[in-house]
């Protein structure tokens, strides 16, 4: 298929929206230990309305494929992120647990919509251009939650409000979605048609690409949704550091995984996709080992940096495949959101269970990312007649 102007504005508007989903929600995760003060809860209870704001999003994930269908991927994205960007100033205003989970929730249930629209817009750009974009574009969402995580570190070393730091922010990133819908694709692609079957092969053999994806998203998200919330509590609840220091957690992994991701094509292209995923493994599972378990709090920001690097590359493979499955539009995307969403809700109650216990932060979320790490590598090391 040709690859014009169109495309290119295409790709201009995806990756910005990318970059716009990282932004908004790096906007108050660093703020997390002040959000769990300001409604009056544990780190424990923290977790667990964490988990019921995540059931909602895995509802989300059930009728995401329907949305798309009715309104496109292109209006899908657009009234999504802009639903999405107008409920982040909720978040800044809870004083109660039920006002926090209510706005976590609306944002986790619109963000999988967004989330599978633009990876299919962005998977099909990449078809089309015939030289891997998805990298590049999941940089952009990391280098959005750098910038989001970066400033919300200085505005809370500032003394600025929680209230207006949302605000403020709410109101830049929808001046970015006016940008974002005029570029995108207007007509989506048709789903492929799946091969038939051969005379032997088993039907759960035709089913194990499928839940490949969904082990593959779960054990993605395990690692990036551990690093990415509890990077602060690591800093401020096991060394005692300062507010704007814990918040420097977040940013280092996050900005591991932007290095990796804006690298990752070049890398893949130069050395195949088997070695960019056993080499991402290996970086992911010693940065997470080191960050979970070293006593330094200089080298657990370092540590998060390789972990991000590592990490980086999980996601926009396990996208692409999927959007390039075979079958119905989107299937393999809700296998992986399925995944992932599930782990997800799972995740925080779990992490907080096991911080408000006798262990510290860093060994309660080493238990959960250092398995899931070398459980992913193993991934790795699947048959290729199976891989996909």
């Amino acid at each position: 298929m040709k690859y014009g102007a169109v495309e290119r504005r295409a790709v201009a508007s995806v990756a910005t929206q990318f970059f716009v989903n990282g932004a908004t929600f790096a906007s108050f995760i660093p703020r997390l230990p002040e959000i769990r003060d300001r409604i009056g809860v544990s780190t424990d209870v923290l977790g667990a309305l964490m988990t019921g704001a995540l059931l909602v999003g895995l509802a989300g994930s059930l009728g995401s494929g329907r949305v798309i269908d009715r309104l496109g991927t292109r209006g899908a994205m657009v009234i999504g992120a802009s639903l999405l960007i107008l409920t982040l100033p909720l978040i800044g205003f809870a004083t109660t647990p039920i006002v926090f989970v209510c706005a976590l929730g609306a944002m986790a249930a619109l963000d999988v919509v967004v989330d599978v629209a633009m990876n299919l817009q962005g998977s099909w750009l990449s078809a089309r251009r015939h030289a891997p974009i998805m990298n590049r574009v999941h940089g952009l969402w990391s280098l959005g939650t750098v910038v989001g995580g970066l400033v919300a570190a200085r505005l809370t070393s500032m003394g600025v409000s929680l209230q207006w730091h949302l605000v403020g922010v709410s109101v830049v990133l929808a001046g970015a979605l006016v940008f974002v819908g005029r570029g995108l694709l207007r007509e989506d692609e048709p789903g492929r048609e799946p091969p038939p079957p051969q005379p032997t092969e088993r039907p759960a053999r035709r089913r194990l690409p499928v839940v490949l994806l969904a082990v593959g998203g779960a054990l993605a998200i395990a690692v990036e949704l551990v690093s990415n919330d509890w990077a602060a509590f690591r800093l401020r609840d096991d060394f005692g550091a300062s507010a704007g220091f814990a918040g420097l957690g977040f940013v280092a992994f996050t900005s591991g995984m932007t290095i990796g991701r804006f690298t990752g094509d070049g890398f893949q292209s130069r050395f195949g996709g088997t070695r960019q995923a056993r080499f991402a493994a290996a970086a992911a599972t010693i940065g997470l080992s080191g960050a979970a378990l070293v006593p330094n709090r200089t080298a657990v920001l370092i540590f998060y940096l390789v972990a991000g690097i590592g990490v980086a590359t999980f996601f926009p493979k396990l996208y692409d495949d999927a959007a390039q499955l075979p079958g119905r539009r989107g299937a393999g995307l809700a296998a992986l959101t399925a995944g992932s969403r599930v782990t997800g809700v799972l995740v925080p109650v779990v992490v907080g269970a096991l911080a408000a216990t006798s262990l510290s932060v860093g060994q309660a979320t080493g238990i959960i990312v250092i398995p899931a790490a070398v459980a992913f590598a193993g991934l790795t090391f699947w048959t290729p007649a199976t891989r996909r």
